[in-house]
This record gives C-alpha cells, structure tokens and sequence, in this order.
C-alpha cells in the first residue's frame, strides 16, 4: 500500500509472545488483516493505541491474506464508552468483521463507522443509532430496499395498512394479522427516512435489520450480543 491510512482497530488477538493479529477497518482498503510484530514488547510505542475506538493513521506490506503492520499513530483520543454504548460498539465491530469482504472498500460505511461511535458516545439511548448504522451497512453490502412503494403493485404504501417483508421481493400489502415480517406503512415511512421518533418505530426498524442482516451474519451467536446479555442479567439479580 501507499501513504497512510485512517482507519480503527476492529479486534485483536495475542501472536507469539510479544505480537497481536489485528482486523482492522480503514477508509480505502476496507477490512484488513494485519500482524503488529513486538507491539506488545515492554519496549513498544504502540502498546497503548492499537485498541478498538481509536481513531489511527497506519501503513502496512505484504501480500496474501495478512499484511506487516509498519507504521501507527493514534490522530486523536480513544472515542469514550461506557456501558450500553460500550457493548454496542463491541457489536458493530463483530458485524463488521463478519459481513465486510477483506480489502474492499466502503468509503462511505467507514465514515458511517465513524458517525455510529460518536453517537453512541454523545447520545443515552444506542438504538437508534445502531438501527441508522445496520441500514447503511445494507446498503454498502448492495442490500437496497424500497420502503415507499409496495412490491405487488407498485403504489405508494398506505400509513394505516400492512406489509409483509419478502426477502428477495421487498413489502407485499398483505392482511396477515401477526408475523415477524410484518409492518405498517409508517413504520416503513420511518425505516426510509431513518427517523425514529417513537418505541414501535425503532422496535420496527429493529425486526427489519435483524431479518435483512440473517443471511449475511448466520446463525453464529453474536459475542457481544451475549456479553451484553450476561451483563444485564448480572445486574438485575
């Protein structure tokens, strides 16, 4: 690679004795592999700053599947977590490692990345900051949906009727009473707009990006998903 990259570490593993394999997220390369040599030496500057959530200017080399970390410079503070937004970020950075094709590209989803971690600092409740996130990860996966019109007729849909989502065709009116794939036409005026003012409406988004994420997470639990619920049961005993 040329010149430096912005970019965040995604996870990290410990390598031999004093090295770390690194997934790491980066404006122009997408999701990269890399072995940090030594950094984790008494001796190493990088010890403290190859962490999730901090922002990183890097350079590496090589060929093949891993690359040679060579250069990194944390360029600011380490956004700050804490709790809820802690393990949503957790969760952000297991979907990106899972989802994102390595060295590809997604320039507007890093800077979505990005937006996502300042949120989850800046604002109490995560949620519908996550919901905005999974939508533009969609997106950058070549997952577009249309949230205004139905999929049988092609007509605008109504506020007051209902949808059923269909994964390959997209929202068929539908008089279904209940089901998971079901949604009313404001809750799909919502998902389009990525505004989510009340509780159904971000309960709503949520079915949606969990049933659109499915086949590209699987059914692998989500570690961080577990973690976060390990965590409130810890505090509601």
């Amino acid at each position: 690679m040329e010149g430096l990259q912005r970019g965040f570490v995604l996870h990290s593993r410990p390598y031999s004795e004093t090295s770390l394999i690194l997934d790491v997220f980066s404006e122009e390369y997408g999701r990269t592999r890399l072995i940090g040599k030594g950094v984790r030496g008494r001796r190493s500057s990088l010890k403290g700053i190859l962490q999730p959530f901090t922002p990183l200017l890097m350079k590496w080399s090589g060929r093949g599947e891993m690359h040679t970390l060579r250069h990194a410079e944390a360029i600011g503070l380490a956004i700050p977590l804490s709790g809820h937004a802690l393990f949503s970020a957790l969760y952000l950075n297991e979907i990106l490692s899972r989802v994102l094709d390595s060295e590809t590209a997604y320039p507007q989803l890093f800077f979505d990345y990005l937006s996502a971690l300042k949120g989850l600092a800046q604002y109490s409740d995560p949620e519908p900051t996550l919901r905005c996130f999974e939508l533009g990860l969609l997106e950058a996966l070549g997952y577009s949906m249309d949230f205004l019109h139905c999929a049988g007729t092609g007509d605008p849909v109504a506020l007051n009727m209902t949808y059923l989502f269909r994964e390959q065709q997209g929202f068929v009116a539908s008089i279904m009473k209940t089901s998971p794939s079901l949604f009313w036409g404001h809750e799909l005026n919502a998902l389009a707009a990525r505004q989510f003012t009340t509780p159904e409406h971000l309960k709503a988004a949520k079915r949606f990006t969990r049933l659109a994420l499915h086949p590209y997470l699987g059914s692998k639990p989500l570690k961080s998903r577990e973690l976060f619920q390990l965590r409130t049961r810890k505090f509601t005993q």
